[in-house]
């Protein structure tokens, strides 16, 4: 897969997101009031009906990382998934920029930083906004 392959993720898409993680729950209700929300099709891998097995992923995996799949069937996975998604919702330009060679890199390493401690980052937000 190219670092542009996300730039071709074909509507409408599903992004699996943990409906318990704080950032995740941010980021669905954004997604649910955006101008192209028709395109997004949200599943929480946390609800008790879902079934990894199903969608031929392991749950593990998607607890780790962002997943979402387009229309065609092709699986987007990490900072790659929201590659995906931003450019399905229109903003193809900076998709590209974040494509580009060092941004490429930089971005999937900052992704996987913050994925393997949304946990307790989002543990801390709230706790941060509770205190306001």
């Amino acid at each position: 897969m190219s670092r542009y392959s996300p730039l071709h993720a074909s509507p409408p898409v599903t992004l699996f997101h943990d409906g318990h993680c704080p950032f995740c729950q941010q980021e669905v209700a954004w997604l649910t009031k955006h101008r192209h929300q028709e395109h997004i099709a949200l599943v929480d891998i946390q609800d008790s009906h879902f079934n990894a097995c199903e969608y031929g992923r392991e749950f593990d995996a998607m607890m780790g990382q962002l997943h979402l799949q387009d229309s065609r069937g092709v699986w987007y996975v990490g900072m790659d998934a929201s590659r995906a998604l931003y450019a399905v919702l229109g903003y193809r330009r900076l998709v590209k920029i974040s494509c580009l060679p060092v941004m490429h890199g930089v971005m999937n390493t900052g992704y996987r930083f913050f994925a393997r401690r949304r946990i307790k980052l989002g543990q801390w937000w709230e706790k941060r906004q509770a205190k306001r």
